[in-house]
């Protein structure tokens, strides 16, 4: 298994089509991932721990908050306060989802008196990096797992489905645009080029002094459950406030990185 951090070469101007349909058939390794978390449970444990700092957690597109309780409940024996979303499947950014989740960061930070870590998978994501960019003053940073915020909706095999549950038009151009637009905090775009559901290049950040992208081998379904997206995570989470750096495998790890 590979995992690798590079400087990304983002086409927005280039029509990028969805992933291939053999791709797609891929993401039945999604269990296995699920399996390869439960064998790799006691390494990830032993990551640096958390201080306390609330971390909320956003699912992705037709999924709840059943979908990152794996995530929640590791973030949780490290030592951060994982927080769900609390609103149900997520059947998109209907009216008042966005508001919701604002006001979920404001309660967090009127009861922890810290800022936030945003951690969302899928369209989850979507929802962290807009709640930064309203509240930048409340977060610490955002980490995001296969989502597609640049190119355009229908380069996943995901938009029909999106159109279907949210009643959403997603050939909006002037409603995408902002989008692709990274949060001011540190921002962490964790993607896969293997895929199948959402194309890769959909999830790459610009060049920039705070946002970064980490290439892991993974199914979309299995994004938040892979061993390697979640030592990224909780790599990510445990670093002191106000002083993010890129992220770097640990040497008893590099051999994983290309």
């Amino acid at each position: 298994m590979l995992m690798q951090r590079r400087r990304p070469k983002p086409a927005p101007d280039v029509e990028v089509a969805p992933p291939n349909p053999l791709l797609l058939l891929l993401e039945g390794r999604a269990p296995w991932e699920l399996a390869a978390l439960g064998a790799a449970l006691p390494l990830l444990r032993r990551a640096a721990p958390g201080d306390t700092h609330p971390v909320l957690v956003f699912p992705g597109l037709g999924a709840s908050d059943l979908s990152t309780l794996p995530m929640r409940n590791l973030f949780d024996r490290l030592g951060h306060i994982a927080l769900p979303w609390n609103q149900g499947l997520n059947f998109g950014p209907r009216p008042g989802v966005l508001e919701q989740c604002e006001a979920d960061l404001e309660a967090a930070y009127r009861r922890y008196h810290r800022k936030a870590s945003l951690v969302g998978w899928s369209l989850g994501g979507l929802y962290a990096r807009e709640v930064a960019k309203r509240r930048p003053d409340l977060v610490r940073s955002v980490v995001t797992l296969g989502t597609p915020f640049a190119g355009h909706p229908r380069a996943t095999h995901a938009w029909k489905l999106f159109e279907l549950v949210s009643g959403q038009d997603s050939h909006d151009e002037e409603a995408l645009a902002p989008l692709r637009e990274p949060p001011s905090v540190p921002c962490t775009s964790v993607y896969s080029k293997s895929d199948g559901v959402v194309a890769w290049q959909c999830s790459v950040n610009p060049p920039g002094p705070r946002v970064e992208n980490v290439e892991v081998p993974s199914s979309h379904i299995g994004l938040g459950v892979n061993p390697l997206a979640i030592h990224v995570v909780t790599d990510r989470l445990a670093q002191p406030e106000g002083q993010w750096k890129p992220f770097e495998a640990p040497a008893a790890l590099r051999w994983l990185y290309r």
